[in-house]
């Protein structure tokens, strides 16, 4: 199974539902089961800061305890959109949105060309949506018992 490594406090919060969208620098075109790993080095400060500490400690998770090292949680990666201002093929729309997330056919007859997303607030503090990045979007996603393992950059191969 495909996996990618997420530094924590980020792979927690996908594992546990606060977080449904991955931004990257860089794009994919797979679509299919992903196992999300939680890197072997977390950001301690950031676990402890808001909104990261409250959404962990309000969902049962310890910010002082998250895994380490290990596979958490497997998702449905179900898209991939690009990062822009003002997204959308809609100009009166667009123009009252500050950031989000555009789909990336440029075939104008495909059914996915000028589907857009906007991050929620909570998906905004959560990510880095600075334009020139994609939005993975993540669903159906099934936390379990953090099963340890060596990461490693992009798409990897996870041998449960």
């Amino acid at each position: 199974m495909k996996a990618i490594t997420i530094l924590q406090p980020f792979a927690s919060l996908i594992a546990c539902g606060a977080k449904k969208i991955e931004t990257r620098s860089w794009a994919t075109k797979y679509r299919g089961k992903i196992a999300i790993h939680a890197g072997k080095a977390g950001n301690t400060e950031l676990c402890l800061a808001n909104p990261y500490y409250s959404t962990l400690n309000q969902l049962g998770e310890d910010p002082y305890k998250l895994p380490l090292g290990a596979v958490i949680a497997i998702a449905d990666l179900v898209d991939c959109y690009y990062i822009v201002y003002h997204p959308g093929t809609n100009i009166d729309v667009a123009k009252n949105i500050k950031i989000g997330a555009e789909s990336m056919t440029e075939n104008k007859r495909d059914s996915d060309f000028g589907k857009y997303i906007v991050p929620s607030d909570q998906e905004f503090a959560f990510g880095d949506w600075t334009p020139g990045r994609y939005a993975w979007i993540l669903e159906n996603v099934r936390p379990i018992e953090p099963v340890p393992a060596r990461g490693m950059q992009r798409l990897w191969e996870w041998r449960q």
